[in-house]
């Protein structure tokens, strides 16, 4: 079915049931072309112009013309008002036997508990959809449990996106369980959740996750309150995994003893290949350690962020002459720490050399009066391996490749997609 007939039948549905014309529905399907699979993008943020975000009304008259439609393979639904009952239209058109959806990206609306148990419902059974991102919509609890049990029974899901969603550790520990088991999923964001304890019990079940699991290769836990101690349990896990390329731990609590567990895990596996530190407090002790694991023979880092780490110039220092001896680390985000002119130093070497290109880092040099400094370029650590088509092989050795065309198979190739701007 063209876009044409989606939106002539759209038209057509709205007047049946009495539901106004949203301008922005039209105005995508006008502009979509006619041939092949697309992904009809309605995203709510528009800068540049006023409009109609979508609403729950809007999703049931347009979930009705997807019905036994094959060509429109993705929805892009981001920055709208669409609720609970918007969400449980999207699980009917998700349990239709033929559906085509590959892609649901539900980012920031307003579905809670029970439009998420919904979704999950119907995921369970689902056997086409590949993405599933509703970070920012406050599911709560219940609603991280049910998608979480969905994971027992679906094997086709390849990316779960929960941060900004009000989990408890009840739901973020079932998540770590039903990860044991669960051998389709790529990437797992469960950032911010609502932990109110200390002891960070979920960390164990995550880190026996992470040595049974051989498949996730993509892991967001930033913003969880994760300390030296936690991330010691899931360095635990981190050892034996030989999966896990991307981990994020962005905006904890770990200091210089966290990072020396990962430093140590770093020298041992050969899977890690980006690293988010920024907003910890790893200290100048830390960044040491790090530097040694980077020239470890064998690492395989090729991405670190240690931005706002209150590290200072001796840890600096030792980065910068790591990244000269290493060969594999290629990207190093290094502002919001203390950058004293030898240090500013430092880096404007390895950029004028070459060894650290200027869209690979953070910071950028200049000079004034002879004397060197460090500005901010705002470039950052890629929030995650979006644009890229990861490939896995029965090795699960990970390759990487640019590309601008989906995944056609669900256990062969996946495509992670573009971040966008909050609204």
């Amino acid at each position: 079915m063209a876009s044409a007939t989606i939106l002539k039948f759209y038209k057509a549905v709205c007047a049946k049931d009495g539901i106004e014309i949203n301008p922005l529905i039209v105005e995508v399907l006008e502009k979509t072309a006619e041939t092949g699979n697309f992904t009809l993008r309605l995203k709510g943020n528009n800068r540049l112009k006023c409009i109609q975000r979508l609403v729950n009304n809007d999703v049931c008259a347009l979930s009705q013309c997807l019905e036994n439609n094959e060509r429109v393979t993705g929805l892009d639904l981001r920055y709208n008002n669409i609720g609970d009952a918007g969400a449980e239209r999207l699980a009917h058109l998700l349990q239709e036997e033929n559906s085509a959806l590959r892609s649901l990206d539900l980012t920031f609306n307003d579905i809670e508990s029970s439009g998420a148990e919904a979704l999950a419902n119907s995921l369970q059974f689902n056997s086409s959809l590949l993405s599933l991102r509703l970070s920012g919509n406050k599911i709560g609890n219940s609603g991280g449990v049910r998608l979480a049990n969905m994971l027992q029974l679906n094997n086709t899901l390849q990316e779960l996106q929960l941060a900004d969603c009000d989990l408890s550790i009840e739901s973020v520990t079932a998540l770590g369980i039903m990860l044991k088991h669960n051998k389709a999923l790529r990437s797992v964001d469960v950032s911010r959740p609502l932990l109110f304890s200390q002891r960070a019990e979920w960390t164990v079940h995550f880190s026996e996750m992470l040595v049974a699991n051989s498949s996730l290769v993509e892991l967001h836990l930033g913003k969880m309150g994760i300390t030296d101690s936690a991330m010691e349990r899931l360095a635990d896990g981190l050892r034996v995994n030989r999966s896990l390329c991307y981990l994020d731990l962005r905006c904890n609590r770990v200091s210089r003893d966290g990072a020396q567990y990962l430093a140590e895990v770093l020298k041992e596996n050969t899977a890690l290949k980006v690293v988010d530190l920024s907003s910890n407090r790893i200290q100048d002790e830390g960044a040491v350690y790090l530097s040694e694991a980077i020239v470890w023979p064998g690492c395989v880092l090729r991405e670190l962020s240690v931005r706002s780490n209150s590290i200072k110039t001796e840890g600096l220092l030792s980065l910068a002459e790591a990244m000269r001896s290493n060969t594999t680390l290629t990207h190093l985000y290094v502002w919001g720490n203390q950058l004293e002119e030898s240090v500013c130093q430092a880096f404007s070497d390895l950029t004028s050399s070459g060894r650290l290109p200027m869209d690979q880092t953070d910071v950028s040099s200049y000079q004034v009066d002879g004397h060197v400094f460090l500005a901010e370029v705002f470039h950052d650590l890629r929030k995650r391996f979006y644009g890229t088509k990861i490939c896995f092989d029965t090795d699960l050795n990970v390759t990487t490749e640019t590309s601008s065309h989906a995944a056609t198979s669900a256990d062969a190739t996946f495509q992670l997609h573009t971040e966008e701007p909050l609204p």
